[in-house]
């Protein structure tokens, strides 16, 4: 396919993934190859881009109590990295996928404006019972609503990889003033705290991705990014002049059952609970019985390890 269509195989690959698109001459061979119009090829993609945006927003229906209950929220800390580089007191900030307005809760105090943005009506309704000083809208990534240049800093806390990162980072610099920050903020996961149940999280978490590639009918309910390639998408975006990666850590407290809810609260476990739970539900009662026997009642600490790529406009 490559040498036909004059290219390299890595921009085949590229394509393929999502992570970037042919120009205009190579869809016109690509059209002549397959016998197929141009239309149809560009239709299409947007017509997939659409059902990848359902998909993954329905994936978070049914647990955005447990989500709220068991996520981390954002730092202080991480807040101030961002304000720094940004240089002033934002007028507006975007939290975007905001989901349960975790991380939207963080800036307030912290700017003039403040906005969060969800597909998940059910994810918003708890975020709109939290502040009346936010502003929550229901949009996707790629079509915010927003203004052009309106909005000094764009944050995707925990979401990114489930946004197209072509799209999201295009109206991401529509919306973003001149010298805007970017951001996206992800934790590994398991959280750090003990050997045993960081290894019994891992078992659980790895058994859920073996699921996810052996069942088809799971495979197709998402599209996920890969996260360890949101800098590089931020820098061959061309939109931003500077762009890095920053890992901290932060601590928090937290109890069996949080620990347990934070592992419960990944999507791709919640898919497998809805569609096919008896691949999954003896997996899950082993690993609830075992960090109830590693702390039993008491509280422990737990340090989320984060991962931080700014680009600044």
């Amino acid at each position: 396919m490559a040498k036909k269509l004059f290219v390299t195989r890595q921009a085949v690959s590229r394509w393929e993934n999502g992570e970037t698109i042919p120009n205009v001459d190579t869809l016109k061979l690509i059209s002549n190859i397959f016998d197929i119009s141009i239309n149809s090829l560009i239709t299409d993609n947007k017509l997939n881009d659409m059902q990848d945006d359902k998909m993954n927003a329905n994936r978070f229906l049914g647990f955005a109590q447990l989500y709220e209950n068991s996520r981390p929220a954002i730092p202080d800390s991480a807040c101030d990295i961002v304000l720094n580089y940004l240089g002033h007191k934002p007028k507006q900030i975007v939290d975007l996928g905001c989901g349960t307005g975790l991380s939207t809760m963080a800036w307030i105090g912290k700017c003039d404006n403040i906005i969060g943005i969800d597909p998940n009506e059910e994810m918003l309704s708890i975020a709109k019972q939290k502040s009346n000083d936010i502003s929550f809208i229901r949009a996707y990534s790629d079509k915010t609503t927003l203004p052009d240049h309106s909005t000094d800093i764009v944050i995707c806390s925990q979401s990114f990889h489930w946004m197209n990162p072509t799209d999201t980072l295009k109206e991401v610099n529509r919306i973003l003033k001149p010298n805007g920050v970017f951001v996206t903020a992800d934790c590994d996961w398991p959280p750090v705290c003990s050997l045993e149940a960081e290894l019994a999280y891992s078992q659980l978490l790895n058994k859920v991705r073996f699921l996810e590639l052996e069942n088809k009918d799971i495979f197709k309910t998402f599209r996920r990014w890969n996260k360890d390639k949101h800098l590089q998408n931020i820098k061959q975006s061309g939109y931003f002049r500077y762009c890095r990666e920053i890992v901290f850590l932060n601590k928090e407290k937290s109890n069996a059952d949080r620990f347990i809810g934070i592992a419960l609260s990944q999507g791709g476990l919640q898919t497998i609970l809805k569609t096919r739970p008896n691949l999954i539900e003896k997996d899950i009662g082993l690993f609830e019985k075992k960090i109830k026997s590693i702390y039993a009642d008491k509280e422990f600490d737990i340090n989320f390890c984060y991962r931080m790529r700014i680009g600044v406009k």
